[in-house]
Formats: C-alpha cells, sequence, structure tokens
C-alpha cells in the first residue's frame, strides 16, 4: 500500500479551489494500491484533514498523541493553486526531504507561475504570445501605448491563477481601477493585449518516455472571459474534443508537448490559448491544474477514454519511477 499525503489548502485566494480538488483526487485513488491522506496548510500549521493530527515537517510525518508513532508518507500529490505550491516553494521543501511528488520541478514552477518571465524564456521559441509589459504600481495611458498596448487589453496580477483580480479594460478610464484590483493580489501586474478569437485547452500528462496529449477542450465563458465563474462555477461551456479541424487539433497539441518538453513539465500541466487568425496564442501554463468535477483535466481524460483513477495512478507511477 502506498501511502499518498495530498497538499491542499494554502493561503492564496484558490484555497476553497484547492480543498475540492484534493476531494476528487481522495475519492478516486485506486483503494487497493494507495491510502490517502489530505494535509491542509494553513497559518497554523500543517494537519492531515481527518484526524486533526498535524505534521513534523522535520521528516513531514503524522505526529500522534502520544508523540511516539508517526505516519510516514511515500508520495506527495501537491493540489495547492498559487503559492506556496505553483510557484515551486514546495516541491523545493520535497526534494530535500527526498519524499516524490506529482508537480513540476523548483524551477519550472518558479518560472511558469510568474507570467512574463515564462513569456520572456518562451520568446526564444518563437510560439505565438500577446504584447505584454509589467507594472508594479498605477501608471498613465501614455506609459501602456508605448508599449504598444490599446484597449481592449487585460490586466492581471503577474503571479496568480484562477482568474482573481483581473480585469478586461475596454476604456482607457478604467486603467487605474485595474491596476489597484490586481494589486490587491499580486506585487506585480500584468498589462496584456487582448488576444482576438476563441479560448482553447490542452493537457499532457508524461508517461516515461511517452506523452499522452488530451483532447483539446472549446472554453466559451458566459461573460467577457475565462474568470473565476466560468472556471469554477459553471458559467462556460466547456467542449471536449473542440470543434476545430483536424490541422487545427494537431497544431495545438503538437504545440502543448513541445512546451511540456521545453519547460522540462511533469505531472499533469494544462496549456491555455486563444486561437486567433488560425494561431493557438499562448495564454498561460498550468502547472497544477484544477482537479474538482467542474475542471477541464477530468473532461480531458475521460475524452481521451481514461478514468479519473487511470489519470491518477500515471502521474504517481510516472513520478515515482522517473524523478526528473
Amino acid at each position: 500500500m502506498i501511502n499518498v499525503a495530498i497538499i491542499a489548502g494554502g493561503p492564496s485566494a484558490e484555497r476553497g479551489i484547492s480543498l475540492k480538488s484534493a476531494q476528487t483526487i481522495a475519492s478516486h485513488l485506486q483503494s487497493s494500491k494507495y491510502k490517502p491522506y489530505t494535509i491542509d496548510i494553513t497559518p497554523d500549521g500543517w494537519a492531515e484533514m481527518s484526524s486533526g493530527k498535524k505534521v513534523d515537517l522535520n521528516d513531514f510525518a503524522l505526529i500522534d498523541e502520544d508523540g511516539q508513532k508517526r505516519q510516514t508518507f511515500d508520495f506527495a500529490f501537491i493540489i495547492i493553486h498559487g503559492t506556496p505550491a505553483e510557484d515551486g516553494k514546495l516541491q523545493g521543501y520535497f526534494e530535500m526531504k527526498n519524499i516524490p511528488h506529482s508537480a513540476c520541478g523548483v524551477l519550472t514552477s518558479a518560472l511558469t507561475f510568474n507570467k512574463q518571465m515564462c513569456k520572456d524564456y518562451l520568446r526564444h521559441f518563437n510560439i505565438p504570445m500577446a504584447e505584454s509589459m509589467i507594472v508594479k504600481s498605477v501608471v498613465t495611458r501614455e506609459d501602456v501605448e508605448r508599449e504598444k498596448i490599446n484597449p481592449p487589453f487585460f490586466v492581471k496580477p503577474n503571479n496568480n491563477g484562477s482568474s482573481y483580480g483581473v480585469t478586461k479594460v475596454k476604456e482607457w478610464s478604467e486603467l487605474e481601477q485595474a491596476i489597484s484590483l490586481a494589486l490587491r493580489y499580486d506585487h506585480e501586474v500584468m498589462i496584456e493585449r487582448a488576444l482576438v478569437g476563441s479560448e482553447f485547452s490542452c493537457g499532457v500528462v508524461r508517461q516515461g518516455t511517452e506523452h499522452h496529449v488530451f483532447p483539446i477542450t472549446e472554453i466559451i465563458p458566459k461573460g467577457e472571459f475565462f474568470d473565476f465563474a466560468a472556471k469554477y462555477e459553471g458559467a462556460s461551456q466547456e467542449i471536449t474534443p473542440a470543434r476545430i479541424s483536424e490541422e487545427l487539433a494537431q497544431q495545438c497539441k503538437r504545440r502543448s508537448q513541445f512546451l511540456y518538453q521545453t519547460l522540462g513539465c511533469r505531472g499533469m500541466v494544462r496549456f491555455d490559448y486563444i486561437l486567433e487568425n488560425g494561431v493557438f496564442f499562448l495564454l498561460e501554463a498550468n502547472t497544477t491544474p484544477g482537479m474538482s468535477e467542474a475542471s477541464i483535466i477530468p473532461q480531458q481524460a475521460k475524452a481521451y477514454g481514461w478514468s479519473i483513477s487511470q489519470l491518477l495512478d500515471t502521474v504517481i507511477e510516472d513520478c515515482l519511477s522517473n524523478k526528473q
């Protein structure tokens, strides 16, 4: 029996989504093979949710009431959205403790969490992406125009996910308020040209030397864009497989596998795009995609012919046997 610590919660605005993802994982792990323990990370410490037992971070083990018996773990399934997981901090801890985990490594996680740095890196590989700039305070219209960005454009936290603090700016009069909102979630704010087209998402999972590229999901938000409500509260229509030609589907799948390998990913990673003028422009790489019942990766796995249990088993087995 493999003891799996599902690492969930965290201090970010995405805490609630993380806990929903953890529930899905715990309920779908094969009971004959895995024994799940959900570890909730809070400002008061780390604790196992069902028993309330605290975690001793010196050796990542649960402490019994008598302080003697200690439950250890064979694997950590990281499902915290936002810091301290998507930015690589938790990965560093588990790698120092030599505990295999499900996520990308420290460098990949930190790079992809910082949207602008990831874009700067990927430009060397000619990946199509929208024009963007970073600000750390409210700026003027002239500052933005200087970077050849004009409305409509998005203003969003540079280091965050789930579309918290994101505004689609249509008029220059909205700029100051949009930046102020984004600064509530991060000290860096990205201003990015609004791509014109439909949104798509493609998940990739590694299994040894093979890469499973899932069917593409077409995202049709009810609002202006794929915001929090669209992602997690059903305010969008998600169609898997996407209603696109085989040629376009192959373009998206090839790009997704290339990005997965180029960024040095492992585990489940989802790549989000806007299809503009027949070209898939990368929005972001999500190295800890949601695993709630409403999430895209479970939908894609089902369309691929996998159960959630098979998906989780593939991730765990690959990360146990191939740590790099």
